[in-house]
């Protein structure tokens, strides 16, 4: 994989040493690069060192990300290929030389004080990880995506087998932060999404670099997973509040990154991969996973489209031929895409 260093930071005219390096990853499309962006160095008073990785971004973007790096003399990598998100923040990680690491997706809008509760509840609690108030959407910072989240193993018994299954819950889903208040509050949690997530460095050395064989699904599960069985602790800060802007993509050079990143392909090979290396047995819920592969497309691009043509009524039947036809092409896509990578 050819990787080009299009700018390095210079870390020296900073008036302090920075102890957190930004990672910026794509999440599923380039078209929201420059609204996020904008938003860390806004609302970010911190010093910080930052590295993006762009993965063939369309040529506009391209050049404004070069203008950026050289104008706020952060470090700027790029690949003409798509890679999957574990490959890129790796990627990223193997640039990093600050005590903490900082991964952030594209689509990443910030808040005002965002990174210095992060690094303060870190460095109050020895955390090895602490997430944000993980919100979604317009207005922002306002519906709350995630507030940390459960995950345990545990043995299911019944007739003469035992089955070994995973547990997992995520906080507050759905809700207003408004209404919210008096629950958030910070505290220590199983899991978190990797979309925007502080990081001790050190705890690289003990678990190694994120599992590249997740392609684009379970890996937050996989690292906090890793995270805690290595006697990491993990918070939750939402005082520190950041929101995902999801939105279907309307570039071609979006539609197609999109197109690879929430592929069947992709998540099949995830789920079976996260499967067997924690050893669990294949439930409902994975089931359930493999005969909704593309759900992520389907939510965010296919349906709404069809919305449209039917002018808000739900057709069943159209849903179903126009999924069909959709994973069909889906397929090819990611076919062709692994035939030009070889």
């Amino acid at each position: 994989m050819k990787i080009q260093a299009l700018a390095k930071r210079a870390t020296a005219t900073r008036l302090s040493i920075p102890s957190v390096t930004l990672i910026i990853a794509p999440r599923e499309r380039f078209s929201y690069i420059q609204p996020s962006l904008e938003s860390i160095y806004k609302y970010t008073k911190l010093p910080f060192e930052l590295i993006y990785i762009d993965i063939g971004s369309p040529k506009h973007l391209r050049h404004y990300l070069a203008q950026s790096a050289a104008d706020k003399e952060f470090t700027l990598l790029r690949t003409e290929r798509f890679i999957s998100p574990n490959q890129v923040r790796n990627l990223g990680l193997g640039h990093a030389t600050t005590d903490y690491v900082l991964f952030i997706d594209n689509d990443i809008h910030v808040s005002p004080g965002w990174l210095e509760k992060l690094l303060e509840c870190a460095q109050e609690t020895d955390a090895t990880v602490v997430s944000p108030l993980m919100c979604i959407g317009k207005p922002l910072h306002e519906r709350i995506l995630m507030a940390g989240g459960e995950i345990r193993f545990f043995v299911e018994t019944g007739d003469e087998f035992e089955h070994r299954r995973l547990y997992k819950k995520c906080h507050l889903v759905n809700r207003s932060v408004s209404l919210m208040q008096r629950q958030l509050h910070q505290r220590a949690c199983d899991y978190a999404e990797l979309s925007c997530l502080l990081v001790k460095r050190s705890i690289f050395r003990d678990i190694g670099p994120l599992d590249e064989k997740l392609l684009n699904s379970q890996e937050h599960l996989d690292f906090c997973l890793s995270v805690a069985q290595a006697g990491g602790k993990i918070y939750c800060e939402p005082a520190s509040v950041v929101t995902y802007v999801p939105e279907m993509p309307r570039r071609w050079s979006d539609l197609l990154y999109f197109m690879l990143r929430w592929s069947d392909a992709w998540e099949a090979e995830s789920l079976i991969h996260f499967q067997k290396k924690w050893s669990l047995d294949i439930d409902r819920d994975f089931m359930l996973r493999f005969k909704h592969l593309g759900q992520q497309r389907h939510q965010i691009l296919l349906l709404p489209l069809l919305r449209r043509l039917t002018v808000g009524c739900r057709v069943r039947w159209m849903e179903k031929l126009a999924i069909y036809l959709e994973r069909w092409f889906n397929q090819y896509l990611t076919n062709r895409y692994r035939r030009l990578s070889r």
